[in-house]
């Protein structure tokens, strides 16, 4: 009997030995054995007081942020203020969420994300909070579109060149389509390609077809659960229809980001967010980012979901005295002239100043939008369509990039002015070339905000959507037979 006793006393020492040997290898030092992924610091609120932060875990842990000044930073957290947010369970993966609200404008701050309690942390990251000034400018890019760690990586070296040319960037854009087939394992190379940006700079994200929509093989809610973002759409019981659209204001100007996935057609509650949003603000300028293009070239140009959102939404960029749109989709380069009721402004005025040692033609107080779609950044391109009117009409310069790289955009905004310039990354080379440039010049200081409260909820605009979605559908079928059914015979008789 003792030594039965003596026996079970052996095998219950070795096995304290074998799990007290495992605990103090998964934690010594403090250290776990999960890993922090997929970091990202985004516009969420005042963007010179809040920002959203999104990261993963494999395994459960909790949701904290770690804050400092960068002027008070000396390599250790110690001094932080520590924030606490959310975590929940998604593709079996655990999401977590922190949202602060009390930072100080104009200033920069490093940051880590984690569990204080089982010190695990992120690398450092670092972003700067909005000052409130009128001189301040921000990188777009558009369509990374990946599908293997390789083409990651590739667009990648497109975003370092764009921070290469304006290493004083405030913030960066990306128009939708960051992977191909939403996968895991795609979302993981794409946060680990570009995370040198997603962790160093304040991220204005837009929802893609691919990125997770109720068309796109069911992938619902996924574009949401990677970026934590203040989305306008409040009706949670609707947000799998509806999805992400979000605003913010930088220095004097006001972005509305929309979401072209409910665009079948776009929804009543969509469109009386962005009518509220856009009259509500005084801001001197007026953008939108969106990934379908209202004016492209590409191949996507003539789809129905395309056709239905033109007739959306140019009347309201009209209404809404809307200076720029930039957007995605298309894979191909495109800006238009000023275009207003979908056609040219004829009356603009161009003035040639010496601006910051370089000649720079200014459009002066033009009437109407310009739109830009700059390419991908991917290496997934199209070629340019010819005939598409009003498009080709309306349009001011285009390219096709297949074969040759993939582009960026950078806004320069100072004051009464706005300058954009368009450059392609050589894929071989990675030299950097200018191919686009226009800039605008106008009275500022003199917008007015209105009131405006138009219903957003989606309950209440139930009527209104199924009657936009009849008449959209009439109309596109008007569009096809009267306009593109013959322009698609008379191209398909020229000799080219």
């Amino acid at each position: 009997m003792k030594n039965i006793s003596k026996k079970l006393l052996c095998v219950l020492l070795c096995f304290c030995v074998i799990i007290g040997g495992a605990a103090f290898s998964a934690s010594a030092e403090g250290e776990a054995t999960d890993k922090v992924t997929r970091v990202s610091c985004t516009f969420n609120g005042d963007s010179k007081t809040s920002r959203g932060f999104c990261w993963y875990t494999d395994n459960w842990s909790d949701s904290d942020v770690q804050i400092v000044k960068a002027a008070e930073f000396t390599g250790s957290f110690d001094t932080a203020t520590t924030y606490s947010g959310t975590e929940e369970m998604f593709r079996n993966k655990f999401c977590h969420k922190v949202t602060v609200s009390d930072l100080s404008a104009g200033t920069e701050y490093k940051y880590r994300v984690g569990d204080a309690a089982n010190n695990l942390w992120s690398e450092v990251g670092t972003f700067k909070t909005d000052d409130g000034d009128n001189q301040f400018s921000f990188i777009t890019i558009a369509d990374v579109q990946a599908s293997s760690y390789e083409n990651f990586a590739q667009a990648a070296c497109v975003l370092k060149g764009a921070i290469q040319v304006l290493p004083d960037s405030e913030f960066t854009v990306n128009l939708g389509d960051f992977v191909n087939d939403n996968t895991n394992e795609e979302w993981d190379n794409y946060f680990a390609n570009f995370a040198f940006s997603n962790m160093n700079t304040t991220f204005a994200p837009v929802a893609g077809n691919h990125d997770g929509n109720i068309t796109n093989k069911l992938n619902i809610g996924v574009f949401d659960s990677m970026f934590n973002l203040s989305n306008a759409n409040t009706d949670s019981s609707t947000n799998w229809v509806n999805g992400v659209y979000y605003s913010f204001d930088y220095g004097n100007a006001h972005f509305a980001v929309l979401n072209t996935n409910d665009m079948y057609p776009m929804t009543q509650s969509q469109r009386n967010w962005l009518i509220n949003d856009m009259k509500q603000s005084d801001a001197d300028w007026k953008f939108v980012f969106m990934h379908r293009a209202a004016y492209a070239e590409g191949k996507n140009i003539n789809k129905p979901d395309t056709i239905i959102m033109r007739d959306v939404l140019l009347p309201l960029f009209d209404e809404l005295d809307i200076d720029m749109v930039y957007a995605g989709h298309d894979h191909c380069y495109y800006r238009s002239q000023q275009v207003k009721g979908d056609a040219v402004v004829s009356n603009v005025t161009y003035v040639t100043e010496n601006y910051k040692g370089e000649e720079v033609t200014f459009a002066v107080n033009p009437e109407g939008t310009v739109h830009i779609l700059p390419s991908t950044a991917g290496t997934k391109r199209y070629t340019v369509h010819d005939g598409i009117d009003p498009i080709t009409e309306c349009c001011a310069f285009r390219m096709s990039t297949r074969d040759m790289g993939g582009c960026f955009l950078t806004t320069e905004i100072d004051n009464d002015k706005l300058i954009v310039k368009s450059y392609l990354v050589d894929d071989d080379t990675k030299e950097i070339t200018q191919i686009d440039q226009y800039a605008i010049k106008k009275d500022i200081g003199t917008a007015k905000a209105e009131e405006s409260d138009l219903k957003t909820g989606t309950v209440e605009n139930a009527g209104s959507f199924i009657t936009n979605f009849v008449n959209a559908f009439v109309n596109m079928l008007k569009s096809y037979i009267a306009v593109l059914l013959p322009q698609a015979i008379r191209n398909a008789f020229v000799t080219r």
